[in-house]
């Protein structure tokens, strides 16, 4: 019920002596009738608060009233004149300071009456909304048995609330909706934020299902989800659940495919990658494709419980493959190269370190050697700090497998030989010298596109590496020099 709808009640004579024409458009959520000074910790927000005003003994009194129900959210105020014979002035002043709707209720109409309009339009605006509600539910399951995919149930509740939504993985990859063109901000609110929903970049991330943020679904609904409607809210709410019963079924496809799959990647593991057998359970499992073929060995090195995390994780970043599990580690077989964006916004959400090794393309008939390849790339990633680390077989044949046949404390002594004096000017001043330098050696010595990477001004970024040149008394614009500080950084 609207303010203006119960000022507008004719057998009420109600006046509004506070508020402005926007005000009117207020609803009213249910009615709490009090004669305490403070009775906010009875109110969750929206109520008509209605008072014989009996609290009142001086001017004083009605700012401590008004400030209460004020903070705990309340749409108006109706006094009752029947004490004073008016409406105090201290008390409309206060309202206006709080900026509180003030209506006031005549002797000849009891409280008894206008609780009973308000709580009988209320009852029955419920009364439709649920009404609505069922038949919008009755349409989506309808649509459901139907056999519409989730494409369309998605632009349905879209078309019908005005409010864009979209199905995402927890590593950002699109299930239904629009495309979004920068999934980054709401992947990592949506697996970092200490409850959900959350909001970023405008829309409203709620979880699809249960389990762990890192291998589930969420929506992205556009608008914060505290000011849409009840109807928007119900709405958003039936496409989640819709949508998670629709990730059930696709796990439950997936759980049949990944026995099978198990069996060809220990078919690859046990040398047989080219025998007919293991190609008859690769096609057996969902891989379709004809051309090369990449293999992802992913697993948590202190955590071997993890495997079927692991290959949720392998399944949502690279869907169109396969992903078998072997002595606790996910092995996935894919089309062509691997693109690690999905695993690398995962970072945030990961329950323990993360390794992964990835082979070069290759032919179906030499995934066994693939295999090997992508194990020992992900042997390279283990042990180093952080969450992640994505090992490619391109490293491993460059400069990767040479520090990591060199021993450790050879490696750590030319590190610090190198490095030390700018992690110790580092620690002293937080100049940011070592993030500098990484991101002016990864944009190959442009002073502009490492002030833009960092947001920096360029004569900033001359300074820190003057610094760095100073303290490690290397010329950064020889090749030789920069070649020392690149190896000493990758060494650490």
């Amino acid at each position: 019920m609207f303010l203006r709808d119960l000022l507008a009640h004719p057998g009420l004579h109600l006046r509004l002596l506070h508020g402005a024409q926007a005000d009117l458009d207020r609803g009213v959520r249910w009615v709490y009738t009090t004669d305490l000074i403070d009775p906010a910790r009875y109110l969750s927000g929206g109520e008509l608060v209605i008072s014989g005003l009996v609290w009142r003994n001086d001017p004083t009194d009605s700012e401590r009233f008004v400030s209460a129900i004020a903070g705990a959210g309340a749409a108006a105020l109706a006094a009752g004149e029947a004490v004073f014979h008016t409406v105090p002035d201290d008390l409309v002043q206060a309202c206006r300071r709080h900026d509180v709707p003030l209506i006031a209720v005549p002797e000849e109409t009891s409280f008894g009456t206008l609780t009973e309009v308000v709580v009988g339009a209320v009852t029955a605006a419920r009364g439709d909304r649920l009404a609505h509600t069922l038949g919008r539910q009755r349409e989506l399951l309808s649509a459901v048995a139907g056999g519409a995919g989730l494409d369309e149930l998605v632009a349905q509740v879209s078309d019908a609330t005005g409010v864009r939504c979209r199905v995402l993985s927890a590593g950002g990859r699109l299930v239904a909706g629009p495309p979004v063109p920068d999934p980054d901000a709401l992947v990592s609110t949506y697996l970092t934020a200490p409850r959900l929903p959350a909001v970023a970049e405008g829309c409203s991330l709620l979880a699809v299902g249960s389990g762990p943020r890192v291998t589930s679904w969420f929506v992205a609904a556009e608008g914060r989800f505290d000011g849409w409607e009840s109807e928007v809210a119900d709405a958003v709410g039936e496409l989640v659940a819709i949508a998670a019963l629709d990730r059930a079924r696709r796990n439950e496809g997936q759980r049949i495919a990944s026995g099978i799959a198990d069996d060809a990647v220990a078919l690859l593991a046990g040398g047989a990658g080219a025998r007919p057998e293991t190609a008859v359970r690769l096609r057996q499992a969902g891989l379709r494709a004809t051309g090369p073929l990449t293999v992802v060995v992913a697993g948590f090195p202190e955590r071997p419980d993890l495997a079927e995390t692991a290959r949720a994780i392998l399944l949502d970043a690279d869907c169109p493959g396969i992903v078998g599990v072997l002595d606790g580690t996910a092995v996935a077989v894919v089309p062509g190269p691997v693109d690690d964006v999905a695993l690398r916004r995962l970072e945030p959400g990961l329950p323990a370190p993360l390794v992964v090794g990835t082979s070069r393309p290759t032919e179906p008939g030499a995934l066994a050697g693939a295999l090997r390849e992508a194990h020992h790339a992900r042997d390279l990633a283990h042990g180093r700090p952080g969450l992640l680390h994505v090992v490619a077989a391109a490293d491993v044949t460059s400069h990767v497998a040479l520090l990591a046949a060199v021993p450790d404390e050879v490696r750590q002594a030319f590190a610090a030989s190198v490095l030390d004096p700018v992690l110790a000017y580092d620690d002293r001043t937080g100049a940011g010298l070592v993030e500098t330098l990484e991101a002016f050696l990864d944009c190959s010595g442009s002073w502009s596109r490492t002030a833009a990477r960092l947001h920096l001004h360029v004569n900033t970024v001359r300074y820190r590496i003057g610094r760095v040149e100073e303290l490690t008394a290397r010329d950064l614009s020889t090749l030789t020099d920069r070649v020392d500080v690149y190896l000493a950084l990758r060494a650490r």
